[in-house]
């Protein structure tokens, strides 16, 4: 397997459904690894972030520590939740529908946790 998208669509902190979907796209680096951040999901791309007042690692350091991997946001999800571009880490691309569809098609294989 060459290429592997990560679907994230719940929110980064009160599961462990996102560290483990990080920590998966971690080591899968040898890959083309695509994190996808849909629904509640986009809320791991927010600048600013400090997981320390939850006892939780910072999510969004994560993502720092990986160069490798591509992080996609769903733009309509960013919208439906009042948030801006401007408020999102520096490393996420900003796609839309059809763009973050054909992403989803183009890899080998889809992980959803």
């Amino acid at each position: 397997m060459r290429s592997a998208f990560y679907l994230l669509d719940v929110a980064p902190y009160g599961s462990e459904k996102a560290y483990g979907l990080l920590n998966a796209s971690a080591v899968s680096i040898e890959m083309e690894v695509t994190l996808g951040l849909y629904a509640d999901g986009v809320y791991l791309a927010l600048a600013g972030q400090d997981g320390q007042a939850l006892a939780a690692p910072t999510m969004s350091d994560t993502i720092y520590a990986y160069p490798e991997i591509r992080v996609l946001a769903h733009e309509p999800s960013l919208a439906r939740r009042g948030l801006l571009c401007e408020s999102l880490i520096e490393r996420v691309e900003l796609v839309d529908d059809a763009d973050f569809l054909q992403r989803i098609r183009a890899a080998e294989c889809l992980i959803i946790l």
